[in-house]
């Protein structure tokens, strides 16, 4: 069955408008009497079948609903620093996919890339919608949300109480990933700060180490790029605590 991201849930039915509704109707080509999944951000799947397509909007009877155990159960947030081109898109569809809880775009002191105002405003709508897509692909049932773009001293706020901190450092010589996460608690979200092109300044890892809390980890001893390590940690953390 086709899956949707559900514009309006009631108690019996829910209704697709705006892009949803346009790709069911012109792409598809569905007709009433068809079945199909939707989802709201809540956990919650809902199988439906079309009662009636409007110009604006399709109405679906629903007919079961699920709470599918398709998301991470260890909250692992990416805390990426900007990077040019489609790096970033990228890292946010591939973590998706593989079950990141969000995205912060940090600006670094090596970011090629800055995103003030309006356009990083657009910028930020333009990776929530990829997050959404990349979503309704792997069937989950929550998108991970794309933070603002933000500043090293806006961190601290921008994340739950109690979040672990990790930055992966091409400098790190003696902390692997694997062996600092025996120090993790699974219950308390997880942050992973990856650098953009050329990786962090040596004075943000500091920065990172005492206003943060954060570890310092070595990915191996080869030099990956940002996107690689960037997905490269989040899957080492999520298999560690059994989530891959």
């Amino acid at each position: 069955m086709n899956r949707f991201k559900i514009t309006e849930l009631g108690k019996n039915a829910f209704w697709l408008r705006g892009t949803e509704r346009d790709h069911l109707v012109r792409v598809l080509r569905l007709t009433p009497g068809d079945k199909v999944l939707g989802y709201d951000n809540s956990g919650m799947e809902y199988t439906g079948v079309i009662l009636k397509i409007e110009d604006k909007s399709v109405t679906c009877r629903i007919i079961s609903s699920d709470h599918p155990d398709v998301e991470a159960h260890t909250s692992v947030f990416l805390v990426a620093g900007l990077s040019k081109g489609e790096k970033m898109e990228w890292v946010i569809q591939k973590g998706t996919e593989l079950g990141m809880q969000g995205l912060l775009p940090l600006r670094t002191q090596r970011s090629v890339m800055q995103l003030e105002g309006s356009k990083a405003l657009d910028r930020v709508a333009r990776w929530q919608k990829i997050a959404s897509e990349a979503s309704k692909q792997s069937h989950r049932v929550r998108e991970p949300q794309i933070g603002e773009v933000c500043d090293w001293r806006d961190l601290p706020e921008k994340l739950p109480a109690g979040t672990q901190w990790l930055i992966p450092y091409e400098e790190e010589r003696t902390q692997r990933l694997a062996s600092a996460l025996n120090d993790f608690d699974p219950e308390y979200p997880i942050a992973i700060l990856i650098g953009p092109e050329g990786g962090f300044e040596a004075a943000e890892v500091v920065r990172a180490r005492e206003e943060l809390g954060a570890r310092s980890v070595s990915l191996g001893p080869r030099i990956l790029r940002a996107e690689t390590a960037a997905l490269a940690a989040l899957t080492l953390v999520l298999g560690y605590f059994g989530d891959i």
